[in-house]
Formats: structure tokens, sequence, C-alpha cells
């Protein structure tokens, strides 16, 4: 079983800036999808970016611009800096990860992050 632990959330104020940390309890960074999902209180789970076990990475539209998610294998552990947060942006931010040749999901418990003057 892996174990995926989030840190890095907290209040912001619009404009600023935050970087989530997903520390994986194993190396499967390069063997893996690995994502960032958000949800806000009353809406859907939304997917906000991936990478690749190659590295190459997607973004929804609201966020292409703003955020960047990045990876460091040796560190098991998966970033997403968020930039120019906005009043839209406020949820919780799960990270997930899946070994592409498995049927496996695995999650984090989710980070908080609030945007607010």
């Amino acid at each position: 079983q892996v174990h995926l632990v989030e840190s890095g959330g907290g209040l912001v104020q619009p404009g600023g800036s935050l970087r989530l940390s997903c520390a994986a309890s194993d190396s499967i960074l390069s063997i893996s999808v690995m994502g960032w999902y958000r949800q806000a209180p009353g809406k859907q789970r939304e997917l906000v970016a991936t990478t690749s076990p190659g590295g190459t990475t997607n973004y929804v539209d609201s966020v292409k611009g703003r955020f960047t998610i990045s990876k460091d294998n040796a560190k098991n552990t998966v970033y997403l800096q968020m930039n120019s947060l906005k009043p839209e942006d406020p949820a919780v931010y799960y990270c997930y990860g899946h070994p592409v040749l498995s049927s496996r999901y695995y999650w984090g418990q989710g980070t908080q992050v609030t945007v607010s003057s």
C-alpha cells in the first residue's frame, strides 16, 4: 500500500502563491500518472493537473498559466505551484497516483487552500 501525504495548503490573499507538496511512501512517480484534484463545497471534484511518468503535463483550462505541476522522483514528491490565486481556487486539494500498469489509485488526505483578503 502506497501512502500519499499532502502539505502546503493554507490561507493566502488573492493574487498570492502557494506550493503544495505530495510525498509518496514508495518510489512510484516514475511509473505513475500523478496529479491533483480539487473539490470545493457544493461542487464536483475537478481534475486540476497531471504529470505522466515521462513528465508530460496537463492542466484544466482555468489554471493554465497560473499553476505548475512538477515532480522530483528522487524525493518521491509531486508539487503543485499555484500562482495568481483567485477567489475561485479555494478547495480541498487532493493528490493522487496511478501506476500505469496497475488498476490501483492512491489518494492523499487532502489539504485545504483558502483564498481571502
